[in-house]
Order: structure tokens, then sequence, then C-alpha cells
């Protein structure tokens, strides 16, 4: 439930008016809490709806600015998903001992009492993958379940419509985690860790340690679905209570693949061919077992499980296929934004490829993707503002260019790719220098790809 303390004489800071932020005010204001809500862009990506929270009552917005003495006095500050944790608005609210909330920590208190379970999603990669295979494995099994979080739709947003769901697959990030105190998800899946946001986390280890967090609440009553493969994942979820159920591509599991046979499997029971999963790469073979171990936990039957696995498509910017022109196969991994999610898609590569490398630089040396692109990378093409760095990383490694603009670098890609290889744009790097998001990043991809 919303603190009963909100609704008197104080105010709730929203930092961020995305559809998170959007959604929170509302929330918030519904639950007559008056409402700070401010963004520092003068054009917010959830601008078209703040017209509707201009006619609420007991809210006052800022566009283009933060009132960072406002902030100071609020009772609380919610804070949208892609603020980050060093924004001046934060760091007022630390600094005058303000508690912040996750977007997601304020939608899951409001739902609380409704009879809605939550399955958590996190890791370094595959949260999204991971999510949409456990809401479609639930709807597709007759579960009235959806999508929240960081995919789908903010958890405030189905709180305020008063939608009964049975199911929520609700993805979260690390910086959500570290200011969701009372998020406690029935389920939780850890896909994965690798290095990551070290453009945001002084260190690894404090990276992990926000990941940590998914067992902040946990109880005997709680289900782990873990990556059996990754002893840091093991060691992270070490000593939690809860019950655990291990996912493994190497070895019999509760969740595994039998590499010979070529088949996933719940324990003893064989689920479906490898061939019968129509996604790229061993890694979605983890992902789709983890998110069986999930639904099975919440009551599917391995039946239903099986069909739901053979009807999934792979989602946008994620190891997408966008067609074939003249032999070369095109494929939109925009989504890949670290080193470790384009190791994955290299490792997907069953023919020579094209991979298109570039961004903007999030900590971490390329040097790591240099031996797995020597044997069938056929060209490297470096852009964006890690594109020296990218060419100094793996330069004499592997044939490389460097591009200027995004439609040279389609151009180039398009002149070195030979019929049978593919073209991967996987960038190890954020979008910001180029496109407003990964999500246009791959749309500009696509359109530049379809118009060959």
């Amino acid at each position: 439930m919303i603190p009963q303390a909100w609704r008197g004489t104080g105010v709730v800071a929203v930092i961020g008016l995305g559809k998170s932020g959007v959604a929170a005010t509302r929330l918030l204001a519904r639950e007559g809490v008056r409402v700070y809500a401010s963004d520092a862009s003068e054009h917010p990506y959830g601008g078209d709806a703040l017209e509707s929270l201009r006619t609420l009552g007991g809210v006052a917005l800022d566009v283009g600015r933060h009132d960072l003495a406002r902030i100071r006095g609020a009772a609380a500050v919610i804070v949208s998903p892609g603020v980050p944790p060093e924004a001046p608005p934060l760091a007022a609210a630390r600094e005058a001992r303000v508690p912040i909330l996750s977007e997601i920590d304020l939608g899951f208190r409001a739902l609380s009492g409704s009879g809605t379970r939550c399955i958590a999603i996190t890791g370094t990669n595959g949260k999204t993958t991971t999510t949409a295979l456990v809401a479609h494995l639930l709807r597709a099994a007759g579960v009235h379940a959806e999508a929240a979080g960081n995919i789908g739709r903010p958890l405030a947003d189905i709180a305020l419509e008063n939608e009964h769901y049975q199911w929520l697959a609700v993805e979260v990030s690390s910086f959500q985690l570290h200011d969701s105190p009372h998020f406690t998800p029935e389920i939780g899946i850890l896909t994965n860790l690798a290095p990551d946001h070290l453009d945001r986390y002084p260190s690894v280890e404090a990276y992990y340690a926000d990941k940590r967090l998914l067992f902040r609440n946990a109880s005997p009553a709680q289900v782990w679905v873990l990556n059996g493969d990754e002893p840091a994942v093991l060691e992270l979820a070490a000593g939690v209570p809860g019950r655990r159920a291990l996912f493994s591509l190497r070895r019999p599991a509760d969740g595994w693949y039998d590499p010979g046979a070529r088949r996933l499997h719940l324990g003893r029971e064989a689920l479906l061919a490898r061939a019968e999963l129509g996604l790229l790469g061993n890694h979605n073979v983890a992902n789709a077992l983890a998110a069986a171990l999930a639904v099975r936990e919440a009551g599917v039957p391995s039946a239903a499980i099986g069909a739901g696995l053979r009807s999934f498509r792979a989602l946008p910017h994620r190891l997408e296929p966008v067609r074939d022109v003249g032999g070369v196969h095109w494929i939109n991994d925009s989504k890949a934004t670290n080193i470790a999610s384009t190791v994955v898609a290299v490792e997907a590569m069953d023919r020579p490829f094209v991979l298109l490398l570039g961004g903007r630089h999030k900590g971490e040396p390329y040097t790591r993707l240099a031996p797995l692109l020597k044997d069938r990378c056929r060209l490297v093409i470096a852009y964006g503002e890690a594109g020296p760095l990218v060419a100094q990383d793996l330069g004499g490694q592997v044939p490389l260019e460097r591009g200027t603009t995004f439609e040279d670098v389609v151009a180039r890609a398009r002149r070195a790719a030979q019929p049978g290889d593919a073209v991967l744009l996987s960038p190890a790097c954020s979008s910001y220098d180029m496109f407003k998001n990964y999500e246009e990043r791959g749309a500009t991809f696509r359109k530049l790809v379809e118009a060959m």
C-alpha cells in the first residue's frame, strides 16, 4: 500500500517523466498524494502524456529543469529507470536524506494485497528475452499474465488501472534493485553475470552487489532460478533462503540442454528439440530453460511449456533477423550495449560475418572480442565515439575499417559482405552518441536494410 504519511502535508517528488515517471505521478495523484514531477529534458520521452498530468489536482510539473530545493524537502523521491544515480536531483535527495525509491517499488507496494504474484528477472544479459518468454509461456498456457518493469508496462500503470493479473513477469535492472527495498517476488531468475555499467559503477563488485539485492527479502517460500554454469551467480546466491532451480547448458540439471541429442529438458523429461526453438544462439537456449523452470514453478505443465516455446519469436533488436539481401543475412542486435552481449552474439554466428561495433563507450576494453573474431569475422567496422578505442583494441588483430555516419557504416558492410555471410549489428556500446536509444539505432538499421 502507499504509505499513509505521504498523504499528509508533504510532497513526493518524481524524477524523470518517461512512461514510468508518468505512471508513478498518476498513481500517486490518484492516491491523494501531492506530487512534484520533473525532467531535465525539455522534450521528455513521455511528453505526449504530460498534458494529462497538468489536469490532475495536486501535481506540479517542471520540464527542462529540476527544483533541487523542492526535492530536498520531499517526503520521498520516486526515480525512473533511465535517471543515472549521480544525477543532481538524486544527489540532492541523498544529501538531504530523502528516501529514494524506484517506480517498481512504488508499483509493487500499490499492488500488495491484490493477489497478483511476481516472477522477477534480472542479470547482465538476457533479461528482456527471458521476461518476454516467461510472459508468453504463461499466456500460452491460459494464465492471465503481463510483462512489466523494463519491458512492457510500468508496475505503477498496472496498479493504476486496477487490472488483476495472476502473474507478472517483471524485468528489473541493477539500478532498480538498488532502490526497491520492498520488492519481494515469489520467483526470481538470475540469468547471468558479467562486467557492465562500469561507466556508472565504481567497480564490478559494486554492480554485482546491486544484483544481489534481488535476494534482499528472501524467505524459505521463494524460488530462485539460477544459472548453474556460472560460479559468480551461484556465489552471489550462496546462503540465500529459498529453494533453488538450476539451468545448465553443460550438464543435467533442473533445466538442461543435451547438445548431443540437441534437445532441451526439464529434469528427466524431454521438452523440445533445439530446432523447434526459433531463437539464435546457445544463450537463448539458456534463456528458454530459465523461463521454463520459472513457469513450471508457477504451475504450468511441461507439455504447455514446450508448446509455448515452439511459438515464441525473437524480440526486436535482440539477434533479430531483418532480411536476406543477395544471399547476405542481416541481423539486428542493437540491444547489445556491452561486451558480454556482443560476445554472446558473435558466438551465435555459424557463418562468416561483418560486425558493426561502436557507439558510446561504457568502460570495458574491446580486446576480449579479438580471439572470438579471428576465425569467422570478415571485417569489423568501428564507428561512433568509441570508434578510436575499438580500432586501438582490435586493430592489427582482425580486419578493421572506420565508419563515419551510420549510413556509411551500413554501406561499408554491404560492400564487404559476400553471399552466405551475415552482417551483425552488435555494437557493445550504448547508442547515445548518435541515437536517442538502442531502439532508434536498431530501427534505423532495419530501415536501411529494408531499403536495399
